[in-house]
């Protein structure tokens, strides 16, 4: 072997190396990522079921009207508001509905 072919066999070594370093990485990386995007579409059910506690609360004949509660309630509304940006990482892991078809019935096809 001469002196270019030795360079050229380090050189794709390396190119191996890297690129297979890189492809772990990246599927590190988007593991971590759907990981994150899990845990925050739980914290989005978690937050819209304080939500709703704390308006069916609210609403109850006893408590209508109390001002810790209506500030509660604004707080807990303003905060889902806010998780609603994130929308779009917690959506990652969410499947999409099927989509529905339309029933005819006047020619029983779908």
């Amino acid at each position: 072997m001469n002196r270019l072919e030795i360079i050229l066999s380090a050189i794709l070594f390396l190119s191996v190396v890297l690129n297979g370093g890189l492809l772990i990485y990246a599927r590190a990386a988007i593991v971590r990522l759907l990981s994150v995007s899990e845990e925050l579409g739980d914290l989005q059910q978690m937050i819209n079921s304080f939500t709703v506690h704390i308006k069916d609360v609210y609403e109850l004949e006893m408590f209508y009207g109390d001002q810790t509660l209506q500030a509660l309630l604004e707080h807990a509304m303003s905060f889902n508001e806010q998780m609603e940006t994130f929308e779009y990482i917690y959506s990652l892991t969410e499947e999409e509905p099927a989509e529905e078809e339309e029933y005819d019935e006047e020619t029983n096809e779908t």
